[in-house]
């Protein structure tokens, strides 16, 4: 078991079911539900069960620098034995972790707002964004997620879609996601012509009477399919955002702290001449530690104080957050996980793509670093989605002791989004599963590729040749 140790007293597995159905809120729903998996143990990439199963992980990016590491259990151990109080008394863990933290974002980014979780940091993004501008209506993108919270169920219709007779609120503006084959294939400028939907939105707002407080967006968006803006996109958006009078603000809880490879922020795939007003972050930042952090312009900031309200929060920012915070930005540095991300995550690429040359169900491959999606389709010309195809695969994944998730507005998208631990071999190994398991799938539902797409390959092939 890779000397994880496992303890002699636990509940059966059973015992546990029963008692999350007695006492856990029937909507806090499980992964796996009709065969859930009962983890006690984690390391690295890898988590147990209670019979000392390993299990690849290949979704939980919030365990970003790897399962229990070491160097951050550490971190947090020794400073718990010191010290644990709120933000309120002087500490240097908060004014260093903040430093450092500002270090890794545009110079004008240099105002920070700790607090615990992914949706309060967006939460208080939207109070920022509309203490500053004075403002209150919000555009944001089809399929976006960006917290449980009332203010952000409001502006994530990832989430209120689903729900029966829901109204959409007056002052929130849903701005269509650009379709990740569709503006590849289609748009010869997709930025622009998704960008001047956004500036048609704000016209309709302002002829309303109404003013943008903000455009709020995922870097890459999560849950909504593994899903990657066209580059210069938001940089047309923030130019119509402004001259409204509103921000930016550029969601990075899922996607932050290198795991796309090539940057540290995924914001800063659209190029250096991009810099939002109000960025947020959360679940990698503290490896699982319930921390989050809002940063922010000074002009933002002391709009925000000019209210005359003091900010308080309890634990944001407390010295145990900050110590944990400051160990997971050395091991990045250390391990060369931000490298490790592009390496890998391009390798994971690579195969997943002469994968989709023999797939059938394999509609399309996409991502940055280790943030990649499979779009699973029954007809490529249609692009029907194949919702249960992909459960299927997840399942028969578990099976084979590996743990991915599909989502996307369909749930036909396998996400892949692991610890930045994770290995080439690694790679190899869940690539081969799905090969397995798609050939058996499709021999049974009768699926071949169509003609079309073996001449594109083979056309490709000519050109690669050449």
């Amino acid at each position: 078991m890779d000397n994880i140790s496992m303890s002699a007293e636990r509940l059966e597995k059973k015992t546990t079911i029963d008692l999350r159905k007695k006492h856990i809120g029937p909507s806090c729903k499980i992964f796996f539900s009709q065969d859930p998996i009962k983890i006690v143990q984690a390391k690295g990439q890898y988590m147990y069960d209670e019979k000392g199963q390993r299990y690849l992980d290949c979704i939980n990016n919030v365990a970003h620098v790897g399962h229990c590491h070491p160097d951050v259990v550490k971190a947090g151990a020794q400073q718990m034995g010191l010290l644990n109080t709120n933000s309120r008394f002087l500490h240097d863990n908060l004014v260093l972790y903040a430093q450092r933290l500002q270090a890794t974002l545009p110079e004008q980014l240099s105002v920070c707002y700790f607090v615990n979780s992914g949706s309060e940091a967006n939460d208080l993004a939207l109070r920022l964004a509309r203490q500053y501008t004075g403002h209150r209506d919000v555009i944001t993108l089809e399929n976006a997620y960006h917290g449980h919270v009332s203010s952000l169920i409001d502006i994530s219709p990832y989430k209120f879609h689903q729900l029966s007779g829901a109204q959409l609120n007056p002052f929130v503006h849903v701005v269509s996601v650009f379709p990740p084959r569709k503006y590849r294939r289609d748009q010869p400028d997709p930025a622009t012509a998704y960008a001047d939907e956004v500036r048609d939105i704000i016209a309709k707002v302002h002829k309303k009477g109404g003013k943008i407080a903000a455009f709020i967006a995922e870097s890459l968006q999560s849950c909504g399919g593994q899903v990657i803006p066209p580059v210069g996109y938001f940089q047309q958006v923030a130019e119509h955002v402004h001259k409204a009078g509103g921000v930016f603000i550029a969601d990075e809880v899922q996607v932050g702290f290198g795991r796309v490879g090539t940057n540290f922020w995924a914001f800063q795939l659209q190029g250096e001449d991009f810099v939002p007003d109000i960025v947020t972050m959360g679940k990698p930042i503290g490896n699982g530690h319930p921390m989050s952090c809002v940063v922010t312009t000074k002009e933002v900031a002391e709009a925000f104080m000019s209210s005359g309200m003091d900010y308080f929060n309890t634990f944001g920012g407390n010295p145990v957050s900050c110590a944990i915070g400051l160990a997971v930005l050395d091991v990045i540095v250390k391990e060369d996980l931000q490298g490790n991300a592009m390496r890998v995550g391009r390798y994971l690429a690579n195969l997943l793509e002469k994968q989709k040359e023999k797939h059938a169900l394999i509609g399309d491959v996409r991502g940055c670093g280790l943030f990649v999606g499979v779009e699973l389709v029954r007809d490529r010309l249609k692009l029907t989605p194949a919702t249960a195809e992909a459960q299927e695969v997840i399942y028969k994944l578990k099976e084979e002791h590996i743990l991915l998730s599909a989502d996307g507005p369909h749930r036909n998208v396998l996400k892949f989004k692991p610890p930045m631990c994770f290995t080439g071999e690694d790679a190899d190994l869940v690539v081969e599963k799905i090969d397995r398991i798609l050939t058996d799938l499709e021999e049974a539902l009768g699926l071949k590729l169509p003609d079309t797409v073996n001449v594109e390959n083979e056309s490709k092939k000519r050109k690669d040749r050449h």
